[in-house]
Formats: structure tokens, C-alpha cells, sequence
């Protein structure tokens, strides 16, 4: 892989691209582009852009499936880009310089997101150095454990990666354990007395009260957790009974899955930003004449949407386009809000013209779920013509389900909404004070499918050593429990347990 200068064609194509990136008020790290061919790209786009990562047969698998796809003409990989700093960029060889040209711009409003945006601001910007030495120490534990027994782990836990608290790097969660007791004079209840008077002012029955209340208090700190813990990685590092090397696979798991969840959390935003922004420069700026079709041809096939997939690059860039036009007429406000004349919100123009510093600070401060929730208007849905869409077994086709902005916004935030997966917490670590692992799944009108949840509880359950229980709910049947004790699957209906 070559990580030195760019040649000397693209160098000047790349300094005129930050030129205007640079004008427009966008603030990047360094960005270093590094040429690859397409076998290349694929492996680093298995690897999720990184050139080293631990070894794991998924990896492999994700360069094959890509691949065969390129081959077979279902995909091609223009450019990817991580977040690190300095951040690094990967252009494909075979390119056309126009489609270099706009790939570095849409990689100058990616650098920019990466380093404003306050979901990455907990990020390590090091992580390209870091995936490295993770792979060395997995590697140290396969020389000396076995290739089997390390996988085997790595499975069960890159199987559990998504039971993470997203909000713990913005939010001070309360402790999930208590303090420890520490034993000593101090705490023993005991009041001070003169020696002749200790007898009466502590006397035998009350110290002995003291010494039950430590006890309970040292089984209540058993009874973990303490308080209900959504970070069920961190309580598997900190409580099950792992091997050391175990802690520290599942460690680098944690640390992996929290580096990429930024990500996945500002698809929208992330792609719609970059793409803005290589459309700006592009077409006001950078673009010559010759190359106009080739531009637009490609930049439609980025924005195109196919049947049943929502493409974030066009409702990404479509939204902050939306936001900028509405804040330069000054569409927005309690006057705004209030008009009820179709025809007069149509064509609101105070002349504002803060669009621009609007869609700076939309890029700053929000996720994707804030994103649609706050800008996503009724007028909006209109002029994009949204819709949602189910699946009809009777005609073996996907229809149109409803155009009603409301079912349409709620659609979209439910799918957003923890990357559209389960939210799952730890509520207690002895349940039924047998040491077993109980569990809660926060139904929001989506059952559990259950070949996933026995799946989690036998990964679970490897990990933590005792049966493991989920609570949760099964529509038009009521509250569920679901339990594996290392042997057999249980599933029954339970009354509401009180926690």
C-alpha cells in the first residue's frame, strides 16, 4: 500500500479542491490520500478502512462478498475515508480525474464532520495506530491459546458489540455498583467513648447490629448490578468471571464498537454534508466545462434511490439544502409556524440569510435522529414525495403503505432509533440469588425475533457462566421471559416483575 505523495496531476487537483474547501469556512484535519487498486480498496473496506485489524474469518468474507460484487459490476468503491487524525483517504486508482476531483471534495466535508461534529468529540483520532496494535495482541493470544478457542471468542463477543450504552460518552450515568466498603476502625459504627463508659455507650448488641448491616451491605454489592446497567459489555468486563486475555478481547471489542457507533449514528448527516459540499465546489467552483457530463452522470448515481433502501446521501443533502433555503427567507420561527396559508409559507422571504451559518451549526450539534426530528417538515415530505412501504404476502410485493408525514417521521426516527435495534439492559446479576444474569429488553412495538435472542443468551451465557434470563414482550400475549441455562432454551409468559 502506497502512503507516499499523490501524483503530481491529482497533487494539483488536490490543492485547488482545499482551496476552496478551505474558503468555504470548512475545518479539516490533515488529509492524507493514498492511491489503491480495487483489490486493495476491497481489503481495506474490510478491514472498515483500516489497512491492519485483528484476524477474524469475517473480515476475509467481507473482502470476498466485495469482491465478487465489483466483479460482477453491483458496486464499485469511489473512495472511503476514516476518522483519525491526520486523517486518511483512499482514491481508487482506475478513477477518472473527475471523479478524483470530486471524491477529494466529498473527503473535505467528511474531514470536516469527523472534527465538528460533537458525536465524534469522543472519538480516538488515533485509531488507525490502535486497530494495529490490537490485531498484534489477538495475534499474541492465538499463538499461545489456539486459532479455535480465540475465534470462538471473538465470535461471541463481536455477536454481543451492539449491547453498548451510545449516550454514556455525553451522559454521567449514575454508578452502576456502589463504592466498596472498606473495612476499618472507622467503619464500624462505633462511637467514641472514654474507656470506663464504652461499654454503655457501645454496647455489645449495637456493635454486632452494625456488623449485620456491613454484611447485607457486602451482599447487596454482590447482588450486581447495583442499579441497571445498559452497558452490558462494560458489566461483562467488569463482572464475569473471563480470563484475562478474554477481558482484554472484549475490551478491544468495546473500544471498536464505540469508536464506529458515531458513525452509524450520523449516517444522514455525515454523507448529506460531504455530499453538499462536493456539489457546492464542484458546480460553483471546480468544474470545467468538459467534464460536466461525466460529473453529472456519476454524482445522480450517488444520489439515485432504489426500490426499498433509503439512500442517507440524497435525504442527507436534500435536508441540509431544505434547512439553508428556509433560514435564508427566514422560513422558521413562531410567525412562521403559525401561518396557515399555504401559498404564503410558499413564498416566506424576509431576506434572512442565515442559511449558511445554519447548516454550520445543524452540523455541529446534531445526530441523525435530532436531525429528522427537528427539520424533517411536512413540506419537505411533499416535495421528496416520501412514503412508507410494507411487505404484501398475498401479491408477493412491497406497496405503498401511507404518504402521512406523521407515519412517515415515525418511521424514520423508529429505524434511527438505536440503529433500529433493541435496547437491552442488565437489571441484576443474582437473580434469584442463584448468581444468574437477568436481563430487559425495552419494548417500543417490536418483538425480539427469537432465533436472535436465544442466540445473545447462549453468547451470554458462555461469557458469563450462569443461566441467563431477557424479559421482555411479546405482542397480544403480554410480558415473556426468555432463558438459557447452557443446556436447553425456556420461554414462558410471567407476570410484570417489579425491578
Amino acid at each position: 500500500m502506497n502512503f507516499g505523495a499523490l501524483p503530481c496531476e491529482l497533487e494539483e487537483i488536490r490543492q485547488e479542491v482545499e482551496g476552496y474547501a478551505s474558503t468555504k469556512g470548512l475545518d479539516y484535519p490533515e488529509v492524507r490520500f493514498v492511491m489503491l487498486d480495487f483489490n486493495q480498496m476491497n481489503q481495506v473496506a474490510a478491514y472498515d478502512g483500516f489497512p491492519s485489524r485483528y484476524p477474524h474469518w469475517r473480515f476475509g468474507m467481507e473482502c470476498e462478498r466485495l469482491r465478487k460484487s465489483y466483479a460482477w459490476g453491483l458496486h464499485r468503491i469511489y473512495e472511503m475515508v476514516v476518522n483519525t487524525d491526520p486523517c486518511y483517504a483512499y482514491l481508487l486508482v482506475s478513477n477518472l480525474p473527475i471523479d478524483q476531483k470530486l471524491v477529494m471534495a466529498h473527503v473535505y466535508g467528511h474531514a470536516d464532520f469527523f472534527k465538528n461534529n460533537l458525536w465524534f468529540a469522543h472519538t480516538n483520532r488515533r485509531m488507525m495506530d490502535d486497530s494495529a496494535n490490537h490485531g498484534t495482541r489477538i495475534r499474541r493470544y492465538i499463538d499461545k491459546i489456539g486459532l479455535d478457542e480465540v475465534e470462538t471468542f471473538i465470535d461471541r463477543c463481536l455477536s454481543l458489540d451492539n449491547l453498548i450504552d451510545l449516550h454514556s460518552t455525553a451522559i454521567r450515568r449514575i454508578p452502576s455498583r456502589p463504592d466498596p466498603i472498606v473495612e476499618d476502625d472507622d467503619n464500624t459504627g462505633r462511637m467514641p467513648s472514654k474507656e470506663y463508659m464504652d461499654t454503655y455507650i457501645n454496647p455489645p448488641e449495637y456493635l454486632e447490629s452494625m456488623r449485620e448491616q456491613r454484611r447485607q451491605e457486602k451482599q447487596q454489592i454482590k447482588n450486581l448490578p447495583f442499579r441497571s446497567q445498559r452497558d452490558v459489555l462494560l458489566f461483562l468486563l467488569e463482572s464475569a468471571p473471563l480470563e484475562p486475555w478474554q477481558q482484554d478481547v472484549l475490551a478491544i471489542v468495546r473500544e471498536e464498537a464505540y469508536y464506529f457507533a458515531p458513525q452509524r449514528q450520523t449516517k444522514i448527516m455525515n454523507e448529506g454534508w460531504a455530499s453538499y459540499w462536493h456539489s457546492h465546489i464542484m458546480t460553483r467552483h471546480a468544474l470545467k466545462d468538459a467534464e460536466l457530463i461525466d460529473y453529472a452522470d456519476h454524482h445522480s448515481g450517488t444520489l439515485a434511490t432504489s426500490p426499498g433502501r433509503l439512500n442517507p446521501y440524497k435525504l442527507g443533502i436534500e435536508l441540509f439544502r431544505d434547512i439553508e433555503d428556509r433560514w435564508n427567507r427566514g422560513a422558521f420561527g413562531p410567525e412562521y409556524e403559525e401561518c396557515q396559508n399555504l401559498q404564503a409559507r410558499a413564498k416566506w422571504d424576509r431576506q434572512a440569510g442565515e442559511g449558511l451559518k445554519k447548516i454550520f451549526e445543524v452540523r455541529r450539534i446534531y445526530n441523525d435522529i435530532g436531525f429528522i426530528d427537528e427539520f424533517l417538515t411536512r413540506e419537505f415530505a411533499a416535495q421528496q414525495n416520501l412514503f412508507t412501504y410494507r411487505y404484501n404476502a398475498r401479491t408477493n410485493q412491497y406497496e405503498i403503505e401511507s404518504r402521512d408525514f406523521e407515519d412517515i417521521k415515525r418511521q424514520l426516527l423508529f429505524q434511527l432509533t438505536n440503529f433500529g435495534e433493541p435496547i437491552i439492559e442488565v437489571i441484576e446479576a443474582n437473580y434469584q440469588n442463584r448468581g444468574e444474569l437477568y436481563l430487559l429488553h425495552h419494548w417500543e412495538e417490536g418483538d425480539l425475533r427469537v432465533d436472535y435472542a436465544q442466540a445473545t443468551l447462549e453468547n451470554l451465557q458462555a461469557l458469563w457462566g450462569r443461566p441467563v434470563h431477557i424479559e421482555t414482550v411479546v405482542q397480544e400475549k403480554g410480558s415473556a421471559l426468555f432463558s438459557y441455562n447452557g443446556r436447553q432454551h425456556e420461554q414462558r409468559m410471567i407476570q410484570k416483575q417489579s425491578l
